[in-house]
């Protein structure tokens, strides 16, 4: 449940920010299949790709973390 939480706030920052996935993807250095499995959800971007498409977006990495349950 929360890797689809990341994978769909990845998605939303990446739209709000006018990328396509493929642009973003050449950002990152990834393929757009690495990606597209990320934003789907059915791939777990590690801490290191996190900061990445953080930076990537102009964004804190906290920005893709689901709000904690507190």
């Amino acid at each position: 449940m929360e890797k689809n939480a990341v994978a769909q706030r990845i998605r939303a920052f990446r739209k709000l920010k006018g990328y396509t996935q493929n642009q973003l993807a050449e950002l990152l250095g990834v393929s757009i299949a690495v990606l597209g499995s990320i934003e789907r959800g059915t791939r777990k971007p590690d801490t290191r790709m996190i900061q990445k498409i953080s930076n990537a977006l102009s964004i804190e990495p906290e920005e893709l973390l689901p709000p904690s349950g507190k």
